[in-house]
């Protein structure tokens, strides 16, 4: 019989992200996440967590990347991230579903 798939919503979210190269960011514990926007009238970040050799990651960023997306995230509350800018992004939703974290950050339009 298959295993049903299994999603947990996680709550222990990383400390801090910062940009390692193109779509790709890296947490605390060097966890490489690649992050995708979604501008839907309110901006939102996917980032979903997957291990990448840093051999393969591209160590320059583009000019989109670096206009849209800051270079790092701070964990400010339970859930909550700040970014260099000051602008505050609200965690959506932060699961682990068969294996794979991901994540949904909204830009608060009060930053």
């Amino acid at each position: 019989m298959a295993e049903l798939p299994s999603k947990v919503h996680l709550t222990s979210h990383p400390k801090c992200l910062r940009i390692r190269g193109h779509l790709v960011y890296e947490d605390e514990k060097h966890r490489t996440w690649l992050h995708l926007v979604m501008d839907t009238g309110v901006l939102h970040v996917r980032l979903r967590q997957e291990d990448i050799p840093s051999r393969h990651i591209a160590l320059s960023t583009s000019p989109l990347t670096l206009s849209t997306m800051p270079w790092m995230w701070t964990l400010h509350s339970g859930s909550q991230y700040v970014d260099p800018m000051g602008r505050f992004w609200r965690i959506l939703h932060h699961v682990k579903e068969n294996g794979v974290e991901e994540m949904i950050l909204e830009l608060m339009e009060d930053s």
